[in-house]
C-alpha cells in the first residue's frame, strides 16, 4: 500500500491555528474516507476527524467546533484546519484511508 504524506505541523501558542495537509500520490476520488488521527506521548492513537468521498464529515468530541476537515479532489489532498488550539492537542497527527498505509505523521506542539 502507498502511504499518505502529512505536513503542516509546527509549534504554536495556545489559542493559535494550524492547517495540516494530507497529500496522496494519486487520486483520492473513490476513496471511501480519509481520516486524521493523533497520538500524544504515552497515549494510544486516537481518531480526530474524517471526510467521506461524499464530503460527509465526522469529528471527535474533543475537537468539534475547533477543527474542520475538508478535501480537494483536484489536488488529491485532505486538510485539517485547527483553530483555538490547546496544549492537549499536542501530538503527532496522521492521516489514513482504507487504501493507504500509515505515514510518518506531522508533529503539532501547542505551548501554554
Amino acid at each position: 500500500q502507498v502511504h499518505l504524506v502529512e505536513s503542516g505541523g509546527g509549534l504554536v501558542q495556545s489559542g493559535g491555528s494550524l492547517r495540516l495537509s494530507c497529500a496522496a500520490a494519486g487520486t483520492i476520488v473513490g476513496t471511501a474516507y480519509i481520516a486524521w488521527y493523533r497520538q500524544a506521548p504515552g497515549k494510544q492513537r486516537e481518531f480526530v476527524a474524517l471526510v467521506t468521498d461524499e464530503s460527509t464529515t465526522m469529528y471527535a468530541d474533543s475537537v468539534k467546533g475547533r477543527f474542520t476537515i475538508s478535501r480537494d479532489n483536484a489536488m488529491n489532498t485532505v486538510y485539517l484546519q485547527m483553530n483555538s488550539l490547546k496544549p492537549e492537542d499536542t501530538a503527532v497527527y496522521y492521516c489514513k484511508s482504507p487504501s493507504h498505509s500509515w505515514g510518518q505523521g506531522t508533529q503539532v506542539t501547542v505551548s501554554s
